[in-house]
């Protein structure tokens, strides 16, 4: 059955690439009026590539994770990752459907779009500066934006000469929380944990792959200076004083200094245009008390 499905949707490569089963001749490329262009992004970075490109105006609907430009709020929504409304979007009639491959469309959900006449990318990303940059530089080809990308990946470059290099390594661990029942942490292979490399810190849960729950006995071993959240994740768990209350919390560093970091979780995960300013303020955070620059 899965087999059924991807001979609909043609993979051309890993990397960051456009994935479509579309021929060249029907990409935006060939669009004669991009202003009537209408898209559904699925992912909160297209999103903001497609904002930054002066493409705002051509979203018709979003998903769950687009939460910026604070514009993009009055966008309607057409689900999540684990519940994705194909009804909707297929009565948006858009143009296309571009999806982040992390963001989980299914087969299925791909072939029932492209059956109704919708282009449908779905576009590897990779958690790192240059695979920032390359996103925009896809998207932007693709819709004829080449100059704004480039002026975009410019901005990039300024931003990240304004971070510091700190001669300090704090070890941070991120936590995913759901409320107290629901904790999660990060292996090196997330864009959390990324980030936390790239703000000069050191993940605690180095030794493991993708999320793993949290217990009371891991998190003592390994001791993290700062526990990193999102700030919702934080508001599930009541605030400072119930991250407290966490099995294992009080006897790590970060427990006994009350060290909890919070960040936007779009501005932390998502690697989109805003990368370098996440990773600044992450940076700030992390070093706080103990800001040794080079």
């Amino acid at each position: 059955m899965i087999r059924k499905f991807l001979s609909f949707i043609c993979i051309v490569a890993l990397g960051t690439a456009i994935y479509s089963c579309n021929s060249g001749s029907d990409t935006a490329q060939d669009q004669t009026n991009m202003d009537s262009v209408r898209i559904v992004t699925l992912g909160g970075a297209v999103t903001e590539i497609l904002s930054g490109l002066g493409m705002i105006h051509n979203i018709i609907g979003v998903d769950v994770t687009s939460t910026f430009p604070e514009s993009i709020q009055s966008i309607p929504k057409v689900g999540s990752t684990h519940n994705l409304n194909v009804e909707a979007i297929l009565a948006m009639k858009p143009d296309y459907v571009i999806s982040l491959k992390e963001r989980g469309i299914k087969p299925e959900q791909a072939v029932q779009l492209q059956q109704a006449g919708i282009k449908v990318w779905i576009l590897e990303q990779d958690y790192s500066i240059e695979g920032t940059k390359k996103l925009i530089t896809t998207i932007a080809d693709s819709f004829q934006r080449k100059d704004k990308g480039q002026e975009m990946i410019a901005t990039i470059d300024q931003q990240m000469k304004d971070i510091p290099e700190y001669s300090n390594k704090p070890s941070v661990l991120f936590i995913y929380a759901r409320g107290a029942g629901t904790l999660s942490v990060c292996g090196d292979d997330m864009p959390m944990a990324k980030m936390i490399a790239l703000a000069g810190g050191v993940n605690a849960a180095s030794d493991i792959q993708g999320f793993k729950p949290l217990t009371a006995e891991a998190l003592v071993k390994q001791n993290p200076d700062a526990i990193l959240l999102f700030d919702t994740g934080l508001e599930s768990l009541d605030g400072p004083e119930g991250m407290l209350k966490v099995p294992g919390v009080l006897q790590t560093n970060a427990g006994k200094n009350k060290n909890f970091i919070v960040m936007d979780g779009e501005l932390l995960s998502s690697f989109g245009p805003r990368v370098a300013l996440g990773i600044k303020e992450l940076a700030d955070k992390i070093h706080a008390a103990s800001p040794q620059a080079n």
